[in-house]
């Protein structure tokens, strides 16, 4: 009531084994606005909201966790830059105490310098226009990400502070054994930025760079054996390799730029999928 923006929210339950399946059927019975979904299983949070994503209908979306140390009142003030036009995401960075402080601040900096996306808090809520989601990949724990790539991909990107408030409810899933693995989904991203578009820069370079050093220490063998009158197996040996392997990875960069276009047009026809599935919404409210 009050509000000046139509709104939706929508629950996804990730798999719960308590009642929370039972208790938001009954709140949505009561709120209209209320739209639960649940996954049979765990999937994770990536899973989560891209389920969410799928379920929603609004222009802009808000990724919120539920453990309550966000509150819904600072809401308004984190969609507000998308609603005036000025921004396409907006990150929100915690005002607080924060228990991982300090390993978020590494991986923020971490972040900041191999990406270069001018924001503090990547790994936080954030509300951001529903296309943004299409940039995402669907990997597991990629979430974290979301305005990473979405800024590669040329989306504008604003922060606000947002009260972060004690923990009451549940536990964190965030363990020392989380580093590693946030450690290679970050070279992942990288990877996934650097070159999934055109990974023939990658492995053609590359393998173009062998078969050459393997042409030319094959030529050095050559007059090893004509100028010398021996023969230097060890070279002929490095040739082998170095032809052999620069050819697996110069056919394995035209295989990945067929994988790449086919990713490239299954992007297209979701984001038409999409399209046609908003203006259904909008012709049968």
């Amino acid at each position: 009531a009050g509000q000046p923006y139509r709104y939706e929210v929508v629950v996804v339950d990730d798999g719960s084994v308590d009642d929370s399946w039972e208790v938001l059927q009954r709140l949505a019975e009561e709120y209209h606005f209320l739209h639960p979904v649940r996954h049979g299983v765990r999937r994770g949070i990536a899973d989560a909201l891209r389920t969410g994503y799928i379920h929603s209908r609004g222009s802009v979306l808000v990724f919120y966790p539920a453990d309550l140390q966000y509150k819904p009142e600072d809401i308004p003030r984190l969609v507000a830059p998308i609603l005036e036009g000025k921004s396409d995401m907006v990150a929100g960075y915690k005002e607080g105490k924060y228990e991982k402080a300090f390993v978020s601040g590494i991986y923020n900096r971490l972040s900041r310098s191999l990406f270069k996306v001018t924001v503090r808090d990547l790994n936080s809520v954030k509300a951001y226009r529903r296309e943004v989601m299409d940039t995402l990949p669907n990997r597991p724990d990629w979430h974290r990400y979301l305005i990473v790539m979405g800024a590669a991909n040329g989306f504008t990107v604003s922060e606000v502070p947002v009260p972060l408030y004690p923990r009451n409810a549940g536990e964190s899933k965030f363990g020392i054994g989380r580093i590693p693995v946030g450690a290679l989904d970050m070279l992942a991203v990288w990877f996934e930025l650097r070159f999934a578009r055109k990974p023939l820069l990658l492995f053609g370079l590359l393998g173009a760079a062998l078969f050459i050093i393997g042409v030319i220490v094959g030529i050095v063998a050559i007059l090893y054996r004509v100028i010398g009158g021996v023969g230097f197996r060890p070279l002929v040996n490095l040739v082998e390799t170095c032809v052999t392997v620069g050819s697996v990875f110069f056919a394995t960069g035209l295989l990945g730029e067929l994988i790449a276009a086919q990713r490239a047009e299954m992007s297209q026809l979701r984001a038409r999928i999409e399209d046609l599935s908003r203006e259904r919404d909008t012709t049968n409210p």
